[in-house]
């Protein structure tokens, strides 16, 4: 709350208030992000430090301060049968909106075992707004009562019933895009290559926020951005820890996409930030995308950190980076 009523205040000071420039390999961390971390360093004990019940309710009040509650036309529950008990949907649409429209299956963020539809409400709300496309948004089931490969399940189990619906829901079946950030990039990749695999009706577009592709390796940027950054390699270590049951291979394409058949793969806006862990593994995804003739759009939010897109109403430099992400889901599903 402090940090809300501080990003309000003239450029010149956030940038004193920040403290001195952070700056790794020649990538400038943004000051609204360095006085975000700097106050985090002050509000208790870190996620991967409290039980899971516990950090999953400061996850929800953190997103709700960061995020706001944007103006949405309408916002709808609904509850569909999936593979492990029903699996609710929230539907957001957009104000204005008339006849069929293009729409987006959505699949929060949360490292699989974190994050609900409350804590990723603000997003969508904007993206509903923003790109003037229905939002289908994933309740999946989270760990540790329900581990791997129980997530990618429900999401595919959402995503097929979208689809199948598509015309009673107002939603143009030609034009059904999946995304979602961090873990919810991961689903959304194995969701579209799943889909491409199968047959039937596929995803237009892939809307792919700092992704998670690859559980087999460690990359560079997670060692350089594993503290300090907001996303630890102790939180790392504890979603692996919980998710994983040991018993996967872990260069399976529904738990590692970097490793899956990218042939045929619709485009994709796939966007990174500088200072995250999962920094190279989102550009090792973009790249292996290319390689196999998928045409994406890759950009690198060089100056924020994991998480930027659930600041939707904290300071300029979040927010203008999340229009970005609306402006190319527009034009992705037009």
């Amino acid at each position: 709350m402090a940090a809300r009523s501080l990003m309000r205040l003239p450029s010149p000071v956030l940038k004193a208030a920040a403290g001195s420039r952070v700056e790794v390999e020649g990538r400038r961390l943004d000051h609204e992000m360095a006085l975000l971390l700097r106050l985090q360093r002050l509000d208790g004990p870190a996620v991967e430090d409290v039980s899971i019940r516990r950090g999953r309710r400061a996850l929800r009040s953190n997103a709700r301060l960061v995020g706001g509650t944007p103006p949405i036309g309408a916002v709808t529950d609904r509850e569909i049968d999936g593979p492990g008990g029903p699996v609710t949907l929230r539907f957001y649409t957009p104000r204005d909106l008339a006849g069929e429209s293009p729409a987006l299956v959505f699949f929060h963020g949360g490292g699989f075992v974190f994050g609900d539809l409350d804590s990723h409400d603000a997003l969508c709300r904007h993206l509903a707004e923003s790109a003037q496309v229905r939002v289908v948004s994933v309740d999946y089931r989270l760990a540790p009562e329900a581990q791997f490969p129980a997530a990618p399940q429900d999401c595919w189990a959402a995503f097929d019933w979208v689809r199948s619906e598509a015309e009673g829901l107002g939603i143009d079946p030609t034009k059904i895009a999946v995304g979602g950030d961090s873990a919810g990039g991961n689903l959304a990749a194995g969701v579209a290559q799943r889909a491409v695999r199968e047959g039937g009706r596929q995803p237009v577009f892939q809307l792919l926020i700092y992704p998670a592709t690859d559980f087999s390796m460690r990359r560079p940027s997670r060692e350089r951005f594993g503290e300090g950054f907001y996303l630890t390699e102790g939180f790392m270590t504890k979603i692996e820890e919980t998710y994983l049951t040991g018993a996967e291979e872990l260069d399976d394409p529904r738990l590692s996409p970097l490793h899956g058949d990218l042939a045929g793969l619709p485009p994709a806006y796939l966007v990174t930030a500088g200072f995250d862990p999962l920094l190279d593994e989102g550009a090792a995804y973009a790249s292996a995308m290319w390689a196999a003739g998928v045409s994406v759009e890759y950009h690198c939010e060089e100056g924020l950190i994991h998480g930027f897109a659930n600041m939707v109403s904290f300071g300029r430099s979040a927010p203008a980076a999340v229009d970005r992400i609306a402006a190319a889901l527009q034009r992705g599903v037009s």
